[in-house]
């Protein structure tokens, strides 16, 4: 649920030849919308020119001017900008020239003299409208640029949905819950979406909620005033006031004390805070993200967790996938993560073995991402040549300086094997899927393995058929 009682900051062009009645409507539009800039042009010539130099969300035009009409005016502007918002003005109003405006692409139409209250909702849902389409175009640029974020990578058909997911909740400003084990990168997933949505030049506020001890968890999120409690010897703007106009993670909210929980309540319902110390209500324009890493219905039945709070969290939810239904990222991952960490160190470029990658991707990761770029850092520190070997990864790991016994650079037979053995599947079965979308019984009847051996496989792999079926 967004926390804000208008749209979103954008800019209007008002035009209109009759100079004193463009700049009264501007200047009551702004009492309005106080967020959003208004620009005022007397001519449809000079409104063009300020649609080839500026951004708009919204034309509100009269529909008779001298020179440029505004039918033409709006036939131009859509033209040049198919995601502009058109609203008509006329003192000639009728049926006909309402339904010719209409079709001719404007979203609405007035007459004038013109009645406060419906101008007010018009315009208002004509710039939700405006938002809307500018950042659905921007958000399909950069999904299909797969521009979301430097570590969001990897070409899975898990973490194709986690893109269109993000893409999805960022063009809206709904509460999110954003559900995921530890070490799966839910902050980098608030992230991508704050710098998708329409809030992307505001401020982002990560709260560590478990980090912060539950007396002065409050205090943290909503401020005090001078007094309030021992110490308290001036007044504190909270966090949610700080993320004003942007977005707030409350990163693992299933641990925060119920004392907070009621008040969050409120900050949701109401888009309000109230430092501690006073009754003073301050308002706030704030998206507020949620993660967490526990099972909160298990927490709701229990008594710790409130079940009014949950609903007003869980309007909008991403589900984060662990690394192990995405195996076959784990080579790009793993040689982002050590290119990046190389470049950190300050060393040469290191590279892994297909050996190296093969044994990385056969790892249960119950750490995740995480757990994955703390391995590729110690080897990036420990590993002396710029090859990395998968004997060298399993030294390190099981604390050992021993040389393998099939000599340096080589696992032992049987475990190299075993890896061989285990890429082939994956790849192989891989392919099968994709290739009959996740039809199980059509899978075994191409590869003439019967239909209970390929499950016992899938579950081995930790493969889910459902990630390669259509739609």
């Amino acid at each position: 649920m967004s926390l804000a009682s208008t749209p979103c900051c954008g800019s209007v062009l008002v035009v209109d030849d009759e100079r004193v009645f463009a700049v009264g409507l501007a200047r009551l539009l702004s009492t309005q919308f106080p967020d959003w800039t208004f620009d005022v042009r007397c001519s449809g010539e000079e409104a063009l020119s300020a649609l080839v130099h500026g951004e708009y969300s919204v034309l509100i035009t009269d529909l008779r001017m001298p020179g440029l009409s505004g039918q033409t005016l709006m036939q131009e502007a859509l033209v040049q900008d198919p995601a502009l918002t058109v609203i008509m003005l006329t003192a000639f109003g009728s049926v006909e020239t309402a339904v010719a405006a209409l079709k001719q692409g404007a979203y609405d139409f007035l007459t004038k003299p013109i009645d406060q209250e419906h101008l007010f909702r018009v315009v208002g849902k004509a710039m939700e409208r405006g938002v809307l389409l500018r950042e659905n175009g921007r958000l399909r640029q950069k999904a299909a640029d797969g521009d979301l974020g430097p570590m969001l990578i990897g070409k899975s058909p898990a973490m194709q949905r986690l893109r269109k997911s993000i893409a999805a909740v960022a063009a809206s400003d709904y509460t999110v819950l954003i559900r995921g084990e530890s070490g799966t990168g839910k902050e980098l997933v608030a992230r991508a979406v704050q710098s998708l949505s329409q809030r992307a030049d505001g401020p982002f506020i990560l709260v560590n909620c478990p980090a912060i001890p539950d007396a002065l968890l409050e205090s943290e999120l909503f401020g005090h005033v001078k007094g309030a409690f021992t110490g308290a010897d001036r007044n504190r703007k909270g966090l949610f006031m700080a993320a004003d106009k942007g977005t707030i993670l409350l990163d693992e909210i299933g641990d925060i004390p119920a004392s907070v929980q009621s008040k969050l309540l409120r900050v949701i319902q109401e888009g309000e805070v109230r430092p501690v110390g006073t009754n003073e209500a301050q308002r706030v324009n704030v998206r507020m993200v949620a993660s967490t890493n526990r099972n909160l219905e298990a927490k709701i039945a229990d008594g710790s967790f409130r079940e009014d709070l949950y609903f007003r969290l869980n309007v909008l939810t991403i589900n984060v996938p662990p690394l192990r239904e995405r195996i076959e990222d784990i080579p790009h991952i793993a040689s982002h993560f050590l290119f990046r960490v190389c470049n950190e160190l300050g060393v040469p470029e290191k590279e892994f073995s297909n050996e190296a990658l093969s044994y990385l991707s056969c790892r249960p990761w119950p750490g995740n991402v995480r757990e994955l770029l703390n391995l590729v850092r110690r080897v990036a520190v420990f590993c002396p040549g710029e090859r990395i070997e998968g004997a060298f990864i399993h030294r390190m790991e099981h604390g050992t300086d021993t040389e393998p016994e099939c000599g340096a650079g080589f696992s032992p037979y049987k475990d190299a094997k075993q890896v061989a053995v285990d890429e082939f599947t994956r790849s192989y079965v891989h392919r099968l899927l994709e290739h009959t979308h996740g039809n199980i019984s059509e899978a075994a009847r191409l590869s003439g393995v019967e239909r209970f051996t390929l499950q016992k496989i899938l579950k081995r792999m930790h493969i889910d058929t459902a990630d390669y079926r259509r739609g």
